[in-house]
């Protein structure tokens, strides 16, 4: 096993400590838990060349032992970050990096970048736990962090995972991973919420303008000529990108399963992959996370649970705001910003162009006309339990055919039988296309077409696709974990090869139980 204080080679990236600027309240110092015999199960090469990491370097045994924990490539430790939150609705209290470290700074040609590693074993704030992660759910947070950014939904990255066959106890015995992560910051909802609820103002502020300064330095401009109070600003700011992350999610069908307030980036990004799901057969109050028994996390709650989360942060905010109504002022726009995101999603799964940006040739629907047609379509969804990411990718095939070929036409006809096969109500889905085609009837079919090509993938990450590459990995076969990171890194694309993983899910796809251990 590698010494924690091994030299150097030159190919390894300039790291840096990371948090030092805010202050040793804010994090632990921590030397990771060495891992025996790591071994490396699959690499993001396209997070590492926008990183402009050495593929040379990110091939050796350096770089294994660095994403096991079992080297350093800054003289100074790895850090745990605390935070506090609360947690199904109830405050939890101090929480912070239980299985988390942050290796340091990383600058790149998209930025600063922090990299984690998350399973390198306990930290001052695992809570009586043991620091790591097992090869299952680092598996699903790499492809799935992966499969986000491919679908263009803001999230934190994924550079690569590393094994070992030291046992790791959870519901069974399993082995140890580590996911290597990166983000231009981690800090959550939570981080205010510590500062704040423990009374350490001065830290508040410090974090406040630490995240001012360096992701939204707008906030500190004047308002009409007024001194802004640039903390309200900030509020406003996560709100707006809150809002539109949660259009994202429930545009593709994403299931986040544990929207804790520790869970919620300050950036707007997808944080922290347990319990998701991408759902199969459409179910409004669908409910991933198996021990989630009140369905709380249900897709349908998820937009009012980040309006809640972020009232959390407001609450957290308020030794730094002028008055509670300059708080409630900030969060207000939420009602109306997720929504107008939401109802964009659609209309450009629709085919419709709603924002000036797109091509003047395309139909503009005015803001909510695209939701009595969404609406009906997702009615007819959840009636029968539709598969989602299906019934929107032959719709798309459908307008293509047409386009390409004109309606009417054999290819046409089949893709329109394909998106019938879905139904077993067709008279209704019948009466549904005759809406769509009523209310379209002046669309330019190309940039439609070209449209819902770009907002409706063929391929996601199924649940049972994500158990089968873990089931191959855990026999020692991590192929499938490559396979299918590859497709998933593009999803709006044909892959022959693979043309099964973009069906309907087996029977059994159903029975699969995931939880907070996931």
């Amino acid at each position: 096993m590698a010494s924690p204080a091994s030299p150097l080679n030159s190919g390894a990236p300039p790291l840096r400590p990371g948090m030092a600027a805010l202050g040793e309240r804010f994090y632990a110092s921590v030397a990771p838990a060495p891992l025996p015999t790591p071994h490396w199960v699959a690499h993001s090469h396209a997070l590492a060349r926008e990183l402009g990491l050495s593929e040379e370097w990110l091939r050796s045994d350096e770089a294994l032992h660095t994403f096991t924990g079992n080297r350093l490539l800054t003289t100074a430790p790895p850090r745990a970050s605390v935070y506090s939150g609360h947690q199904f609705g109830h405050w939890a209290g101090q929480l912070g990096d239980g299985r988390a470290l942050m290796l340091g700074e990383l600058d790149t040609p998209v930025g600063v970048q922090e990299v984690q590693l998350k399973g390198a074993g306990p930290t001052p704030f695992s809570r009586m736990g043991d620091g790591r992660a097992v090869l299952r759910s680092s598996i699903r947070e790499f492809l799935c962090s992966e499969a986000m950014h491919a679908l263009g939904i803001p999230t934190t990255r994924a550079l690569c995972i590393t094994g070992s066959p030291q046992g790791v106890r959870r519901e069974t015995l399993e082995t140890a991973a580590v996911v290597t992560r990166t983000a231009p910051s981690f800090i959550r909802f939570g981080h205010f919420e510590h500062f704040s609820h423990s009374g350490q103002h001065t830290e508040l502020r410090r974090l406040a303008d630490h995240v001012i300064d360096h992701f939204y330095p707008h906030c500190r401009d004047a308002v009409a000529g007024q001194p802004a109070n640039p903390y309200a600003a900030l509020l406003a700011a996560v709100t707006g990108r809150t809002a539109e992350l949660l259009a994202q999610w429930q545009a593709v069908g994403f299931c986040h399963g544990v929207m804790n307030t520790d869970n919620m980036s300050v950036l707007g990004l997808t944080l922290d992959y347990g319990p998701f799901q991408f759902m199969d057969g459409f179910n409004p109050g669908h409910v991933c996370n198996h021990t989630d028994t009140s369905g709380r996390y249900a897709y349908n709650r998820q937009p009012q649970v980040a309006h809640w989360n972020l009232f959390c942060l407001g609450q957290a905010l308020l030794p730094l705001l002028d008055s509670t109504d300059q708080a409630m002022a900030a969060l207000e726009p939420y009602q109306t910003l997720f929504p107008q995101a939401l109802n964009r999603r659609m209309a450009a799964k629709l085919g419709w162009a709603t924002a000036p940006e797109h091509s003047p040739t395309a139909t503009r629907a005015p803001e909510n006309a695209a939701l009595p047609l969404v609406d009906a379509a997702l009615t007819l969804l959840a009636r029968e339990r539709v598969d989602h990411t299906l019934f929107w990718w032959r719709l798309t095939q459908w307008v293509l055919a047409s386009q390409t070929h004109g309606s009417g036409t054999a290819p046409a006809e089949q893709a329109h039988g394909q998106l019938r096969d879905l139904f077993m109500d067709r008279a209704g889905l019948d009466n549904w296309i005759n809406q769509y085609q009523e209310q379209t009837i002046h669309t330019n079919k190309a940039t439609a077409a070209n449209l819902m090509l770009k907002n409706n993938p063929k391929y996601v990450l199924r649940n049972h696709l994500g158990q089968a590459v873990i089931e191959r990995a855990q026999r020692g076969d991590m192929g499938g974990v490559t396979d299918l990171l590859a497709v998933l890194q593009a999803p709006f694309a044909e892959h022959p090869a693979h043309e099964a993983w973009a069906g309907l899910p087996p029977d059994w796809a159903a029975h699969i139980e995931i939880s907070c251990s996931s």
